[in-house]
């Protein structure tokens, strides 16, 4: 795959010492800690992995208001004409039988009555 052809999705899933990692960068010329320093410290030790991921993924950089507005726009637009959740962490955890319908239902019950339980009560 081509370079200008790739796209960059980050999930960190890290223990408590990346907090640790994060007192010890200094900020970047912008003024702020850089997830690529943390991402850097992990390479350094070889404990960073890497996937290309396929199309269908999309990265959302929201460090700035106007890119946030941008990313939310975005899902909104996916959501509402997908008619399906983006990222939704108690979908996946279902679908993937990580939870079963007893206990989606406890979190379901934790919500109340909002758009984001009523999703979860249809979900098959």
């Amino acid at each position: 795959m081509q370079n200008h052809a790739m796209r960059l999705l980050v999930c960190i899933f890290t223990k408590t010492q990346v907090v640790d990692i994060a007192r010890s960068l200094v900020p970047s010329e912008r003024g702020e800690l850089e997830i690529t320093d943390v991402n850097q410290h992990y390479l350094d030790r070889g404990e960073l992995t890497v996937e290309v991921l396929g199309r269908g993924m999309a990265w959302l950089d929201t460090g700035t208001h106007d890119s946030l507005l941008q990313a939310s726009n975005f899902i909104e637009a996916i959501e509402s004409r997908q008619g399906m959740k983006v990222a939704c962490p108690e979908e996946i955890a279902f679908g993937m039988d990580y939870i079963d319908r007893e206990q989606l239902n406890a979190l379901i019950s934790d919500m109340g009555d909002t758009g984001y339980a009523d999703y979860l009560r249809h979900l098959e």
